[in-house]
């Protein structure tokens, strides 16, 4: 219950977009799709099937919960892409002042090689 009452608080935080959209589009399927409604139709017989039962309620959570981590690991990928672009930004500006004031020490010194 305090998850889902946390859900609720974090709801007004969401931007626009996430209330819409708030899930990725399922990859399965129809036929897949019809076949997993099916099973979560069924009545469950085993023991731990429904145990899982009684926390269908957080199923809306746990969507969300792997959209997050889904979402954090692609900041991670792109922060990391951004930071080798970065360094190698820096070793080009790097060389090229380098040959800047390459070039000026040549150009001032009256006897070049």
């Amino acid at each position: 219950q305090r998850i889902l009452r946390l859900a609720e608080m974090c709801r007004r935080l969401e931007t626009e977009e996430e209330k819409v959209l708030p899930f990725y589009p399922s990859s399965l399927a129809e036929g897949e799709l019809q076949d997993a409604r099916r099973v979560l139709e069924e009545t469950p017989v085993e023991p731990l099937a429904r145990a899982v039962q009684d926390y269908v309620g957080l199923e809306r959570f746990w969507q969300r919960f792997n959209k997050a981590k889904l979402e954090e690991k692609v900041l991670e990928q792109t922060r990391e892409a951004l930071a080798n672009r970065n360094q190698h930004l820096r070793e080009l500006l790097q060389q090229y002042l380098a040959g800047v004031s390459l070039s000026r020490k040549v150009l001032r010194d009256p006897h070049p090689l």
